[in-house]
């Protein structure tokens, strides 16, 4: 078995299959938006991640987005409910 561990972030590739630190599996790219792509000037070289710099996975700035869609939804739904 191929291990690789990120002593950044303690994400966990077990045979090339990524873990999160909390243990639930993920994608390099969604890893890399949330996480690598975010680290401090010097902190670079510490990240593990080969798909560091990627665009493609998930981003703050999504979840931010989806979150307000959701209470948006929520919102619409408990106006609606009002009438």
């Amino acid at each position: 078995m191929n291990i690789k561990l990120c002593e950044k972030c303690g994400a966990k590739w077990l045979d090339g299959e990524l873990f999160w630190f909390t243990g639930k599996s993920g994608t390099d790219e969604d890893l890399a938006g949330l996480v690598c792509n975010n680290l401090k000037p010097g902190e670079e070289g510490l990240c593990v991640n080969d798909k560091k710099g990627d665009t493609t996975g998930q981003t703050w700035e999504y979840r931010r987005g989806y979150v307000a869609g959701l209470m948006d939804e929520a919102m619409r739904k408990q106006n609606k409910d009002l009438l």
